[in-house]
């Protein structure tokens, strides 16, 4: 064989001569119980079975007509197949049904349409669950939002601290923060092989998890989320280290390292953002300021105007740089007002090439990294950029705030949904705005807490 090392096929075989239906991690969470051989015995299981299933799909405690309505659906399956059918047919009405696929926030007897009201102890459990796990309350949760103690602020906090030590709080990460920095698009990004000959799915595999380390690193250790874009250390492997200029990182295993490069803190340094941020061939000035705009400062750009030519025009015969080239394209009044407030941004980032490496040059010509931001900042690197940052960190923070309200709350934010915002970036300045005094003003402000009545039931979604 020719190449490096490599698996060229794997082949799986059996089992064989198996029999019954096996036991998985899976089975033992739902067949909690041993059907008896008389009839009364295997209904008292399905009972049990059924009614546990459904208070932990449905989030509450279940009544005796739901679990009624269940057995009938077991009843019906029981006489197809045996006792497993009947389980499965029970299991199949509760995953289809409206109390498993939606969240059902009622309003209390007596208040009247356009008024607020708190909701339940059980519909907060809910609301917590999908916010810090994406995923449904467990049983602790269930039990103490059942006894009415979920309001208490001493019972909230103690459950919200447990919850993001909870191994599902990983879900935050790969859900709410990959959504955040847009690193599932990373999976349609292609370099042009011949341009970055050594960029594979082991580096873009190996990027995502960088930047979902950091995250997770800042939750798990209760750091301050300016740490998103101002840490010392990283996560990388050889794939990443090669990128990076690290000597002495051999094998795929992900390890935490100092970042002694001024410019690689945070997720500025990172290859998912670089490469996210890129065209198959070269750099973006536009998109990295319009991602560092839109993600980091909570800002979005305009869109061009419609009909403008967006295409960079090239001097035959010339090198240029691709600052030059856009300083050419902006000389049009038309075009300079939105490229001023994104171009300078992706120009401290071009000694950084389209996967991240650094270089100095571009097509032959020596990079500038010097410009003025829109404030008038002179910015010379990406490492001047972040400090500008950090020296204004309600800007990060307050972005970092508003991006988890809505994902807590599910809905985009609304202006009455701003002076909360501002509370919670208020109260967490004091703890130099740590993970958890953010998560903790989410969870006990107005917007979490209550609801207004539109006069009817409502229902969101709980499947993402």
């Amino acid at each position: 064989l020719k190449g490096p090392p490599h698996l060229e096929k794997v082949e799986i075989r059996g089992p064989f001569e198996s029999t019954g239906t096996g036991m998985t991690a899976a089975r033992e969470k739902i067949f909690i119980c041993e059907p008896g051989a008389l009839e009364d015995e295997q209904l008292a299981c399905a009972n049990e079975i059924l009614s546990t299933l459904a208070k932990q799909a449905y989030r509450r405690p279940v009544t005796e007509n739901e679990v009624s309505d269940l057995l009938g659906f077991y009843e019906l399956g029981n006489e197809i197949g045996g006792f497993e059918k009947g389980i499965e047919t029970g299991l199949r009405r509760i995953i289809s049904g409206p109390e498993f696929l939606f969240r059902i926030e009622s309003a209390p007897a007596g208040v009247a349409e356009g008024q607020p009201f708190q909701i339940s102890d059980l519909e907060l459990a809910s609301r917590l669950a999908f916010f810090l796990w994406s995923s449904l309350p467990d049983e602790e949760l269930i039990s103490v939002a059942t006894e009415n103690r979920l309001n208490d602020q001493d019972v909230l906090e103690e459950q919200v601290i447990r919850m993001l030590a909870d191994p599902k709080a990983q879900n935050l990460t790969s859900n709410f923060a990959s959504q955040w920095f847009t690193l599932r698009n990373l999976q349609a990004i292609v370099p042009d092989p011949l341009t970055f000959p050594d960029y594979d799915d082991n580096l873009r595999q190996s990027s995502i998890l960088e930047t979902q380390m950091l995250f997770q690193s800042i939750i798990d250790e209760d750091r301050s989320v300016l740490d998103i874009i101002n840490a010392d250390y990283t996560f990388v492997n050889e794939s990443l280290a090669r990128v990076y200029d690290m000597p002495g990182i051999i094998g795929s295993r992900m390890r935490r390292v100092e970042v002694e490069d001024e410019n690689r803190r945070g997720i500025l340094g990172h290859s998912s953002f670089l490469t996210l941020t890129s065209l198959t061939i070269r750099t973006s000035l536009v998109t990295r300021g319009k991602w560092f705009l839109t993600n980091l400062v909570g800002t979005p750009p305009p869109e061009p105007p419609p009909n403008v030519d967006t295409q960079l025009t090239e001097v035959e015969g010339v090198p240029q740089s691709l600052r030059e080239q856009m300083e050419a394209h902006r000389a049009d009044p038309v075009c300079s007002s939105c490229h001023e407030l994104m171009d300078t941004i992706g120009i401290a980032m071009e000694n950084f090439d389209g996967v991240g490496r650094h270089r100095t040059l571009d097509r032959g010509v020596t990079i500038n990294p010097v410009d003025f931001l829109f404030d008038g900042t002179e910015i010379t690197s990406v490492a001047d950029l972040r400090n500008w940052m950090m020296e204004r960190p309600t800007i990060f923070a307050g972005t970092t705030t508003e991006k988890l309200m809505q994902f807590a709350l599910a809905r985009p934010l609304v202006w009455s949904d701003m002076p909360h915002v501002r509370t919670i970036l208020r109260d967490s300045a004091q703890e130099n705005y740590k993970f958890s005094s953010i998560i903790m003003g989410i969870v006990n402000s107005v917007p979490f807490q209550m609801r207004i009545n539109q006069g009817s039931t409502e229902a969101v979604a709980s499947i993402d």
